[in-house]
């Protein structure tokens, strides 16, 4: 049996953060929640008040022989907006937040030469602002935010079109 890793990844509506990683092989699982912040135990509607630190943000459960941490930043830089960091897209404010959470030594050296590697690439025409941030407590948001795209998909297309996301990615395809 491998050695599963936790990736901890904040890019505005967690909604809109777990799709992406589903889809590939050695992503045992992807689960919405806050981090970043200082109360214990947060309720969406704490976090959405912008009052208790916390960041809407996935925790991916993966196996590292089959699908590497730096892997997992380089869909990570294709789905979100690095350059912003009051919030992503139409989604404003601190819970909103784009952050690297680094839950090893050895992460936060992958995060700090991808993040590195993607301001020096010129794909972006403004610097990338994600912080990199050694990881805190991790909260399951509630149930109705798990997996929303397969239990709403026709609001979860609308939502990430309307969003100003899916225009985003497409038009900065690396």
């Amino acid at each position: 049996m491998s050695q599963k890793e936790i990736a901890i990844l904040a890019g505005g509506c967690f909604w809109c953060m777990v799709k992406p990683f589903d889809q590939w092989d050695g992503i045992e699982s992807v689960i919405s929640g806050y981090t970043g912040g200082h109360l214990a135990n947060p309720t969406y509607k704490e976090v959405c008040t912008g009052t208790t630190g916390h960041t809407e943000a996935v925790q991916i459960t993966f196996d590292p022989t089959v699908i590497s941490y730096s892997e997992i930043l380089d869909i990570y830089w294709q789905i979100m907006d690095p350059t912003d960091a009051g919030g992503q897209f139409v989604d404003r404010g601190s819970s909103y937040r784009p952050e690297i959470f680094y839950t090893s030594p050895e992460q936060q050296e992958i995060a700090e030469a991808s993040k590195a590697a993607l301001d020096q690439s010129g794909r972006y025409d403004k610097p990338i602002v994600v912080p990199i941030t050694k990881a805190s407590e991790f909260y399951e948001a509630e149930e109705y935010h798990q997996d929303f795209y397969k239990k709403d998909p026709e609001h979860y297309a609308r939502y990430s079109q309307a969003s100003g996301r899916v225009a985003f990615i497409e038009e900065h395809k690396a």
